[in-house]
């Protein structure tokens, strides 16, 4: 999994919009995405600061996709 883009928060959002989550809620800086079938997952939008690996990897854990995926996504 060598292969993670670095993304921001919002990039991360519009790119899981696109494999139809819908923003639940906003609690501050954390917006909370939720899919028709059950997923969800948590994403922190702090200005133009990337996401982590450890991070990336667990909302793409939470949003059953692959890193192939999520790029084919952006």
């Amino acid at each position: 999994m060598s292969n993670i883009p670095a993304v921001t928060g919002k990039k991360m959002i519009s790119a899981l919009k696109k494999a139809g989550f819908i923003v639940a809620r906003v609690k501050g800086s954390h917006h909370f995405l939720i899919h028709s079938d059950g997923r969800r997952t948590v994403i922190p939008v702090h200005g133009k600061e990337t996401i982590g690996k450890g991070l990336f990897a667990q909302i793409l854990r939470d949003c059953e996709l692959t890193v192939n995926e999520f790029i084919d996504l952006l």
